[in-house]
């Protein structure tokens, strides 16, 4: 398969339409929407003949839906976090909707009135904390003074001064000593903390400026009793007012529990807030006119016949005008979008390509030539039958069981397909879970291993070397077809061609050497690969005006030979992680095995569990990662250069379902 031939789209349209047919777009999710004036559109007669009737862009709706999104949001929040149980979130399974049954039940006044109620009791929510804790420094303060037996207001005499106030701890022993100098004065301790104590003074009017002195020297944090009643009923009073508030936050929040119930229905609301948000912004790109609108946007050839079914579904036939323009060689190198089209078994290796680079619209996709690579790589890194069969079961019953997201859905996909190369390698291997498959079972003699990581490796090693020759190989025949196909005859030579035989013939010479000790082989191949060299040489010296600049980089490309045999190098990796992925799991069979009966069966089951499941993540990262790598770095730098820009049709978030074209079952 290959890049999806893609057509220019342009529709016009009555306004009252914009709507309907916007919706209809998003609803199958195949348009990508384009920005009419960045175009290579000739925009000069609309500007000159509808420059009146032109409606300049309104970001008021988009707006309007931002905020709504943020108080939605902001309720989920809030239920999730205060709610009496918030196990609804968890109860809320993913769904698969299309766009127009979801906007169907999206009632906005209701939820409204939801985030009406809801902020409502947020806000009550909210004051009852602000006063919680202001009640609990006051009663954290009259803790303090609870054991004072009057009220100063009560208690006020011409001839005499109530003080209440503070000191440090550390200079008690002081204070009461100088206190005790000053006649007629009556001191009380009503509290000691860790750090303070809290006295009652009473003393002489005319004793003032001595206790101002002494309550300087010391520093005595002097207050004003502010209640006019005992601080012991205060206290009480206070208790009793943080318990109203505790029954009603209980309150509060056994009425926000209530709308748990609707948290489904604030879920879905998001979704499609989320939207109108992604439509307005697709607004931005079009013209609009007080009459009329024009949309320009890139489809796939395959998908506009589904597109015009559904205009004339949303409008009328004769309503709408739709044109479909095939790309200039313009748009082709600066604007169009990529979308790669592939079969089910190669399409979730789709994204090892979208993470290198995409093609360019007019490249060739390396996914369907890269997918048997890497799945022959990856079985061999992992290479167990157990560790394959979790592969399997896991990945068959989470997209079983549940609605995944899209990208989740083709990581489940794509652990599916390998699970196979897995299994199929760890019976070359025998190796289920580490453990060696038996060699005779129920008197049947069993072929396995194959291959044995112990005892084969040298064997293992240079099939390793003979995979990668081979992809090193397959790379360059298809960079030799695609320059063939631009006619750019002498680089598929130079660049692709030359090489093939510079490798082989060295191949050739190196078999007849060792191998099979024969001399015609080697002469062959000695032969072959001097004339693929020389095709190297020669190629850059008759593209070149300069004759000697041309030798000069024919003999330099000639040292790319060096990195060929890097590449060659790398791909050993397949040997060294297979073997030691199953090297670890026989050491940790092993580990248990070494344990008493009685450990063995209760601790060491845990263990064995808990060590395999490491193993194994460990093993497919490592294949993951350096599976791609041989693609990336010594696969695709053969032939591939990559740099299209993806392509992004109008559609939902997805935050919470599938938007799907056609109904769910």
């Amino acid at each position: 398969m290959a890049v999806n031939k893609m057509e220019k789209m342009t529709i016009i349209a009555a306004a009252e339409h914009e709507e309907k047919l916007l919706q209809a777009i998003q609803g199958l999710q195949m348009t990508e929407i384009k920005d009419f004036f960045h175009s290579n559109v000739d925009s000069e007669y609309i500007k000159k003949h509808f420059s009146t009737t032109l409606v300049e862009d309104d970001d008021r709706q988009k707006k309007y839906y931002q905020t709504m999104l943020t108080d939605i949001q902001e309720a989920l929040i809030f239920i999730e976090r205060f709610a009496e149980s918030s196990s609804n979130k968890k109860g809320f399974k993913r769904q698969v909707r299309t766009l127009e049954s979801l906007e169907q039940t999206f009632d906005e006044a209701m939820i409204k009135n939801y985030l009406r109620d809801i902020f409502a009791l947020k806000q009550r929510l909210t004051t009852i904390e602000t006063s919680r804790k202001e009640l609990l420094a006051k009663e954290k303060w009259l803790a303090r003074w609870q054991y004072l037996d009057v009220v100063p207001q009560q208690n006020a005499f011409a001839s005499t001064t109530l003080l209440l106030g503070s000191i440090n701890s550390a200079n008690q022993t002081d204070f009461l000593n100088d206190l005790s100098q000053i006649p007629s004065v009556h001191a009380e301790e009503i509290y000691h903390s860790q750090n303070h104590i809290y006295y009652s003074l009473i003393y002489l009017n005319e004793l003032l400026p001595n206790m101002k002195e002494l309550t300087e020297t010391y520093s005595f944090d002097e207050f004003v009793y502010p209640y006019d009643v005992l601080p012991t009923e205060a206290y009480q009073r206070c208790k009793d007012e943080l318990g109203l508030l505790v029954e009603e936050e209980k309150e509060v929040k056994s009425g926000l529990a209530d709308y748990r119930t609707h948290l489904e229905e604030l879920y879905l609301a998001e979704e499609m807030t989320y939207a109108y948000i992604h439509r307005e912004e697709a607004k931005k790109h079009l013209v609009n006119t007080t009459y009329f609108f024009i949309l320009q946007g890139w489809i796939p050839v395959e998908e506009k016949q589904e597109l015009i079914n559904a205009f004339q579904k949303a409008v009328p036939k004769n309503e709408v005008y739709s044109a479909f323009d095939q790309p200039t060689n313009e748009e082709i190198q600066e604007d169009i979008p990529v979308k790669l089209k592939n079969n089910s078994v190669v399409a979730p290796f789709e994204m090892l390509t979208e993470m290198y680079s995409l093609p360019k619209y007019d490249e060739i996709d390396p996914t369907p030539i890269m997918t048997p690579f890497y799945m022959v790589f990856f079985g061999m890194m992992v290479a167990d039958i157990g560790y394959g069969l979790l592969m399997l079961i896991g990945a068959f019953l989470a997209q079983r069981l549940f609605v995944l997201p899209r990208g989740m859905n083709r990581f489940a996909k794509f652990f599916l397909i390998l699970s196979f190369p897995t299994i199929l390698w760890g019976f070359i291997y025998g190796s289920f879970f580490g453990a060696a498959l038996p060699k005779e079972l129920f008197g049947i003699h069993l072929p396995f291993p194959l291959l044995s990581t112990t005892e084969d490796v040298n064997t293992i090693l240079i099939l390793s070397v003979v995979f990668g020759f081979i992809q090193l190989m397959t790379g360059l025949m298809v960079n030799g077809i695609e320059l063939t196909k631009r006619k750019r005859y002498l680089e598929s030579i130079g660049e692709s061609f030359a090489w093939q035989g510079l490798l082989i013939g060295l191949l050739i010479a190196v078999l007849g050497m060792l191998l099979f000790k024969n001399n015609g082989l080697l002469v062959t191949g000695v032969v072959v690969a001097v004339i693929s060299a020389l095709s190297i040489i020669a190629v850059p010296v008759i593209q070149t005006k300069s004759k000697a600049k041309g030798l000069a980089k024919g003999l330099y490309g000639l040292y790319g030979l060096t990195s060929y045999i890097g590449d060659l190098v790398s791909y050993t990796r397949l040997m060294a992680l297979g073997i030691s992925g199953g090297s670890i799991a026989a050491a940790f069979n092993m580990l248990v095995a070494f344990m008493p009966p009685v450990a063995r069966f209760s601790v060491g089951i845990v263990l064995i569990i808990a060590l395999h499941a490491l193993n194994l993540f460990l093993s497919l990262l490592g294949a993951y990662v350096h599976g791609a790598r041989l693609q990336y770095v010594e696969f695709f730098g053969k032939f591939y250069k990559g740099g299209g820009r993806a392509f992004k049709p109008l559609k939902t978030e997805e935050k919470y379902m599938n938007i799907e074209k056609n109904k769910s079952k």
